[in-house]
């Protein structure tokens, strides 16, 4: 009897699964695997081409045994590893995935693959170090590798573990500034050039060329203004927690409200209330992202306002598509998306000063008093004591509750002065990760601040985290990346915000918002003007209490805080978009 050749079984397989009968592809397999007419030695191959099959088709316990089943077979065939690994990770249990990968480090052509599932899937667990490990073995063993070297590189943000860029063999600066994650080069540059040139080599790795555009070119003609909100944050996260108040009170007789949402059901109240103020909720999480253009298109949608950008879980393909007449960048991602599709960013005249234009694919949408928007309807906790903090009693307190992520070691060593300027003072930080407060202490030691000279705040419920903006005396602004979210979160607990801007969208915010609530007596020009300036309030808390004081008197009325106001000015801002739109077209 004549063997079954594997080219043959895979040919036949290919040709029924192209024609959408993948039962019947599957079932080609297993009638090959079971009759004596075929080449044992293969076995392995069809093993795996039939896992493939099973997991298109949602059977991945099946998939689970027919690539275990591979892999017992030829232990070292490490395709069958990282697809095992991967039919774990979708079930649910990342540490069997972690498992298979780390026992499959056996061929010198897997590995690189493998090293770098490893280090996805270990900083999706937080463990940042091991991670890190990992992707800089796969780096040493092939340094021209672009999506590694951004998630390694941004471990090494998170971890504060300084200088963040280190040389790999064969790769030059420039070239490793290139391969930076668009949300890791916010945190390490204040060069919008570098910025741009980085976020344009990110995209056209990322996205083929010329998809087809689904909008008319002229729009839609609606009696009331469709607005789309994309956002994978329709949850308890920041985008959500000041956009919330601005969905509910878009002016229902001349705008109708979409929210695109393609979240993770966290199930919370903030989830409820962000979908809840929307007049239509479109879930796309199931859907590709042509499927989600297409029904975006449907829709008619005429202004997307996209709230992801290129930030974590970002689904950018989508806009590509221009599924929208008019697509806008907001809040969420504060740099150029770098893409020709997103017409618009909404910016204020601060933070977004008309020289930065070259630096953005987009162009800018000017709000005319402050670019953030804000929910005035936040409820603020009962006032902790300082010992509750484990902050002392005595002594000024400087916080910054921003990510480890944005911390440098540039405006470290500015706080390190301001430490060593204010006797009995302290730092007051997140308990981020363990590995960036183990890096920050030895930091401070090695600048002579003793360790206990910095605090780090465990994460507590959102009432309670504002409540602690209340025991702080003043929040030190980071730089290239600014507090955004955490900088309006001080001001509306009364805490004034210190903060010295640079040349980026990302190095303005905090300054755009003292501006909208009057304090720009606090934006200060320069580094040193900044560390003074720190230094001043603490030796003169009068001064301090000035700015406290005016904040008590005022915040809610701010332009800042009135989200009224902002709605209306926003709302002015997407029809003038509009018109404009009209007349080029």
């Amino acid at each position: 009897m004549n063997p079954i050749s594997i080219s043959d079984v895979m040919t036949q397989a290919n040709e029924l699964a192209s024609q959408g009968q993948s039962d019947a592809a599957i079932l080609c397999y297993k009638e090959w695997l079971a009759s004596p007419a075929t080449e044992p030695q293969h076995h392995y191959i069809a093993l795996f081409n039939m896992g493939v099959l099973l997991r298109s088709a949602g059977q991945t316990d099946e998939a689970i045994a027919a690539y275990q089943a591979s892999l017992k077979l030829r232990p070292d065939f490490y395709q069958s590893a990282v697809n095992l690994g991967l039919a774990w990770e979708a079930k649910g249990h990342g540490q069997e995935a972690i498992n298979v990968w780390e026992s499959a480090l056996q061929p010198v052509e897997g590995q690189t693959l493998l090293l770098n599932h490893l280090g996805r899937s270990l900083e999706a667990a937080r463990q940042y170090a091991q991670a890190e490990g990992m992707l800089e073995r796969s780096l040493l063993l092939n340094p021209k590798q672009p999506d590694a070297i951004q998630h390694y590189f941004h471990l090494r943000q998170k971890q504060c573990e300084w200088p963040v860029i280190k040389l790999l063999p064969g790769m030059s600066r420039s070239e490793l500034l290139d391969s930076f994650g668009p949300l890791g080069l916010l945190a390490l540059t204040d060069d919008p050039a570098v910025q741009l040139k980085a976020v344009q080599a990110w995209i056209a790795r990322k996205l083929p060329m010329e998809l087809p555009r689904l909008s008319p070119v002229g729009g839609y003609q609606h009696e009331r203004l469709r607005i789309g909100y994309m956002s994978c944050d329709f949850r308890w996260h920041a985008v959500s927690i000041l956009t919330a108040e601005l969905f509910e009170l878009h002016d229902r007789e001349q705008f109708e409200i979409y929210g695109i949402d393609f979240s993770v059901d966290d199930g919370g109240a903030m989830r409820q209330r962000v979908i809840g103020a929307m007049d239509h909720h479109l879930p796309i999480q199931a859907l590709t992202d042509e499927q989600a253009a297409q029904l975006i298109r449907q829709h008619e949608i005429d202004i997307l306002i996209d709230l992801t950008g290129l930030t974590s879980g970002a689904r950018y393909k989508i806009l590509a598509y221009k599924p929208a007449p008019i697509q806008i960048s907001y809040l969420g991602f504060v740099g150029s998306c770098g893409m020709p599709q997103i017409d618009y960013v909404l910016v204020d005249h601060f933070v977004f000063p008309e020289a930065l234009a070259e630096f953005y694919v987009e162009k800018p949408l000017y709000l005319p008093e402050v670019y953030q928007a804000n929910d005035s309807q936040r409820k603020i906790g009962p006032t902790p004591s300082k010992a509750s903090c484990g902050l002392p009693i005595e002594g000024f307190v400087y916080c910054s509750f921003n990510g480890s992520y944005k911390i440098t070691p540039e405006v470290f060593a500015v706080w390190a002065n301001i430490l060593k300027r204010v006797p009995q003072s302290v730092l007051w930080l997140v308990a981020d990760n363990q590995w960036a407060q183990d890096n920050l202490i030895r930091q401070a030691i090695k600048q002579g601040i003793d360790a206990g000279r910095l605090v780090f705040a465990e994460r507590v419920a959102p009432a309670d985290y504002l409540a602690r903006y209340r025991v702080a005396d003043l929040l030190l602004d980071t730089s290239p990346y600014n507090a955004g979210t955490t900088a309006s979160d001080a001001l509306w607990a009364g805490l004034p915000v210190l903060t010295c801007p640079g040349r980026t969208f990302a190095s303005r915010m905090a300054g755009s918002l003292l501006n909208a609530v009057g304090l720009t007596e606090l934006i200060a020009p320069d580094w040193l003007a900044y560390e003074n300036k720190a230094v001043q309030l603490a030796l003169e808390p009068a001064e301090l209490d000035v700015y406290r004081q005016r904040l008590q008197t005022s915040v809610k009325s701010s332009p800042l805080f009135d989200t009224k106001r902002f709605v209306t000015n926003l709302e002015r801002t997407l029809k003038l978009a509009l018109h404009i739109n009209q007349i080029e077209e």
